[in-house]
């Protein structure tokens, strides 16, 4: 379990320190929302670590720098392997749902290679803790103190919290969609079966995401295509007309062969699109 000497939540019966208190969450809004959670999280069960070259998990809710990994009933005999800030409380992936029932351990999962990654096209989310306490009624209403503070917070968290993150694992938050997916010569409206080279061309494509009731017009200034063959040829950052259009235009490569339009967005907290044409 995890144990922490410095930031337990203070009780009346202080026993071994499991019972622990963070604040460390994600800096990302579009996984716990643009409300700050208020409150601490109390925490007890097991941490885990993440694997450093997967790009796929994501570290939610962190423990403090004191914090270790050993079990409380049982005298350390060794330096814990799990310390730290490396310890993470709760984590998120976004993984492909045929892939997870192949698992036989949790371990597998958290160790997906960034070779991988393109298997995770359909946007499966998970969350990973440790801890069935912090999903407690007891938990959500508990008052919390941490140790060593004089603050005393008459409600953990925990139901902030939980309501936040569970609003992201089931696609109430950071869900996008691409629809309407156009190219053609500049000046005309249907698609043509070939182009020919120095022709201008337009490409466009709707972006929208889900706000949890409707869907509403998607909000960056980094979504970019690739005219692709073998490699990419053109890398263009399209523009938006702020209600859901994202368009650009360029001239064809001087190069024969053939070409797709690939628009390839990976965003933190969003799901991927993966689009070509």
């Amino acid at each position: 379990m995890v144990i922490d000497h410095t930031s337990y939540a203070v009780s009346e019966t202080e026993g071994d320190h499991t019972l622990i208190s963070s604040d460390d969450f994600i800096k990302s809004d579009v996984i716990l929302g643009d409300r700050m959670i208020e409150g601490l999280v109390l925490f007890r069960g097991i941490g885990h670590s993440l694997h450093a070259a997967n790009s796929l998990v994501l570290k939610v809710l962190s423990a403090s720098p004191a914090a270790y990994s050993a079990n409380p009933s049982a005298k350390l005999s060794r330096p814990s392997s799990l310390t730290g800030s490396a310890t993470s409380l709760v984590s998120i992936v976004q993984v492909v749902m045929c892939f997870i029932k192949r698992l036989r351990k949790l371990v597998l999962l958290l160790k997906i290679s960034n070779e991988k990654k393109d298997l995770a096209r359909n946007n499966a989310r998970v969350l990973i803790t440790g801890s069935l306490d912090m999903f407690r009624n007891r938990f959500f209403k508990s008052r919390v103190q941490q140790a060593g503070s004089s603050i005393k917070h008459e409600k953990s968290g925990n139901e902030q919290f939980v309501s936040e993150i569970s609003k992201w694992v089931f696609h109430e938050r950071g869900h996008l969609k691409a629809v309407n997916l156009h190219h053609h010569k500049v000046g005309e409206t249907s698609e043509p079966s070939m182009y020919r080279i120095n022709d201008d061309l337009e490409y466009s494509v709707e972006i929208y995401e889900w706000s949890g009731s409707s869907w509403e017009p998607y909000l960056a200034d980094d979504v970019q295509v690739q005219f692709y063959m073998m490699s990419p040829y053109l890398l263009k950052t399209l523009s938006t007309d702020q209600k859901g259009l994202y368009s650009t235009s360029f001239k064809v490569p001087d190069v024969y062969g053939v070409f797709q339009f690939k628009l390839d967005y990976q965003k933190l907290g969003y799901t991927s699109l993966s689009l070509s044409k």
